[in-house]
């Protein structure tokens, strides 16, 4: 499914199977989850790239072939995540921080993702997984998973948390923030009974709409919702000394707000993609818990829908794209 140009409709496409280059593999893929950064890409609220792109960036596939100095075995069962290639060779890189590499090419982005009956990957960016969790349950963890449990270690020992916006990154979170023994708040669209009363089921102390107050002062909030307008909502449920996490790519601008909000030494930080140790971490984490991810299954042709669905939240938890 190709996207030419921000703006436009997803349409089918048949394409020679791609071969891998040095350094990469070819993937049959299984799943692919649907995630709100492929609507940024495909509303144009990320650069146009001025190409056609196949999105999709939380890839589950099977190694099929193997390019020059690739070394995964043939048949093993991968995952593939939003940051797709980095340089290796920047400060950044080479202190741990990949995920700021001021080259990095990021997939269904800059790279041809998994909204396809197969695609290549940089082997350094293939997780190997599990075989006990099916593919459609385990797709959502490679972006939704990964970025969120990056943005809930960006919030600390944080013991009472706010969740702005309850799909599949903070359904997901809930699950481990809980395991960890934390208590989290819900906070979903005013009026969203259904997405309340599910991250009630998923161990939330309590859940309401993002226009009322918690209960009781946050000790941190992440905002998983792109909204700006929430950012000096959440600076005002935080505790002094609290920290508001900004888990999205992408962010509708933040309005002016008084300085009250953010003294008491508050803090408001952003979280920027991911790197390989935070996918190494949660994939071992999130058998543990166990992660159980709500899905809604779409076929490969369906994508376009899948994405409308997303927008207008007529599902609840994760969505997935099947070829």
């Amino acid at each position: 499914m190709v996207l030419d140009a921000p703006g436009r409709d997803l349409r089918l496409e048949e394409r020679p199977t791609p071969e891998p280059g040095p350094g990469q593999v070819r993937l049959a893929v299984a799943a692919c989850g649907i995630c709100r950064t492929d609507l940024h890409v495909l509303d144009g609220e990320l650069p146009d790239l001025g190409r056609p792109v196949v999105p999709g960036h939380q890839v589950v596939g099977v190694v099929e072939a193997l390019g020059p100095g690739a070394a995964l075995p043939v048949g093993q069962r991968v995952g593939v995540p939003w940051l797709g290639w980095t340089c290796g060779r920047c400060g950044y890189c080479r202190t741990g921080r990949e995920n700021l590499c001021g080259e990095a090419r990021f997939t269904g982005y800059h790279l041809d993702g998994g909204f396809a009956e197969t695609c290549v990957a940089d082997v350094r960016y293939c997780f190997p997984l599990p075989h006990q969790t099916p593919d459609h349950q385990v797709a959502p963890l490679l972006c939704a998973g990964l970025v969120g449990h990056r943005a809930l270690s960006m919030a600390g020992d944080a013991r009472v948390l706010g969740f702005y916006g309850f799909g599949a990154a903070a359904h997901i979170l809930c699950q481990v923030a809980v395991w960890e023994g934390r208590e989290v708040h819900a906070l979903t669209r005013p009026g969203d009974t259904e997405a309340q009363d599910f991250a009630r089921s998923l161990g939330a102390t309590w859940a309401g709409g993002s226009d009322e107050q918690p209960p009781v002062e946050l000790d941190a909030a992440i905002l998983f919702a792109p909204v700006g307008a929430l950012v000096p909502a959440a600076l005002q449920a935080v505790r002094r000394g609290g920290r508001v996490v900004c888990a999205g790519i992408h962010m509708s601008d933040i309005p002016s707000f008084p300085y009250e909000l953010l003294w008491g030494e508050r803090t408001v930080v952003s979280v920027a993609n991911l790197t390989r140790a935070d996918g190494e971490h949660f994939l071992a984490v999130a058998p543990r818990v166990p992660v159980r991810t709500e899905v809604t299954v779409y076929g490969l042709e369906e994508a376009g829908r899948a994405l409308e669905d997303l927008r207008s939240g007529a599902f609840t938890g994760a969505a997935v794209v099947v070829p």
